[in-house]
């Protein structure tokens, strides 16, 4: 009886011993995964602030970013931080130099996906940044009548988005004026200028005003466009300006037209605001999209893959 209980004692024991190391086991593997986060993913949030580097106040992409952040349980807690175009490329290329976490708003056309072939978008669910957008053109209502050889140019105006991506790539890395790199590029494209040309007439010295926002996107193809123009006899001025202003002024026909349109999520609210006082000429330009873009070098593939704060 007293070697039973000798047994009986051993085996409780070896019981006691095996639970203490599953749950030692246990413990560890919690442990770990809170530093990654609950899901076993990495929490980038933590290391950059729970912030994601952004452009100027009032871009499209910028009003997006802001509803995104309402919309998404996964950020909630985040902040946009709202600074220019330079400064959120500048902290881009500052991040993918040390291989550190970074989240940007994005969109292509755009220099850096030229630069850097290790940007990805994060996939939107909710579809908050749209899909693949257009950029078109946009007339001022008379434009027709009054300039119809301007009316045409800009009508039959398009390109791709490698054709505009390489003026921006050229012009970041060689230091020159985009208007100099565009001038290159016209000289070195005649058979896309000639169709944009075809049935335009030249002229002598007729005013034309590009109203364009202050992104390198759209200097490019205003760039591209006034070039071509001058060589028609057109006096070009190129205004750059805040979004909803742009739209404002071809609406109200202080500009002759743009060609900075970005369709159907990006500028939605503008173009709705305005359609009614203005010729929309169609995409000038297929293939565009913006949302945000991370190094590929970090694990996340979508929005709901962003922990919250």
């Amino acid at each position: 009886m007293q070697k039973a209980n000798g047994w009986s004692k051993l085996l409780l024991f070896s019981s006691i011993i095996a639970v203490m190391l599953l749950a030692a086991c246990g413990s560890e593997e919690k442990e770990e995964g809170n530093a990654e986060g609950d899901s076993g993913e990495t929490n980038y949030g933590e290391e950059i602030d729970y912030t994601i580097t952004g452009i100027e106040p009032g871009a499209g992409i910028t009003v997006a970013t802001e509803k995104a952040i309402e919309e998404y349980d996964s950020l909630s807690g985040w902040e946009l931080e709202q600074s220019s175009t330079a400064a959120m490329v500048t902290e881009l290329e500052e991040a993918i130099a040390s291989e550190s976490p970074i989240i940007v708003t994005g969109w292509n056309p755009h220099w850096k996906f030229a630069k850097f072939d290790n940007l990805k978008y994060l996939e939107d669910p909710k579809g908050i940044y749209g899909d693949v957008e257009v950029i078109k053109s946009l007339a001022r209502k008379g434009l027709e009548k009054d300039k119809p050889n301007a009316y045409k140019l800009i009508d039959q105006f398009e390109w791709s988005v490698e054709d505009m991506e390489g003026i921006m790539y050229e012009a970041s890395e060689s230091g020159k004026e985009v208007a100099e790199v565009a001038k290159q590029w016209v000289k070195a494209n005649p058979d896309k200028v000639e169709a944009w040309t075809e049935g335009v007439e030249d002229v002598d010295g007729v005013e034309f005003e590009l109203v364009s926002t202050p992104w390198d996107s759209e200097r490019a193809s205003a760039n591209v466009v006034a070039e071509v123009m001058r060589q028609k006899g057109f006096e070009v001025t190129i205004t750059p300006v805040d979004v909803a202003v742009m739209f404002e002024a071809v609406a109200n026909g202080d500009g002759d037209a743009t060609l900075a349109a970005w369709m159907p999520a990006t500028h939605k609210d503008f173009y709705e605001k305005f359609e009614d006082d203005f010729e929309d000429l169609g995409a000038n330009l297929e293939g565009a999209k913006i949302g945000l873009v991370v190094p590929d070098y970090m694990d996340i593939d979508s929005i709901e893959d962003i922990q919250a704060k």
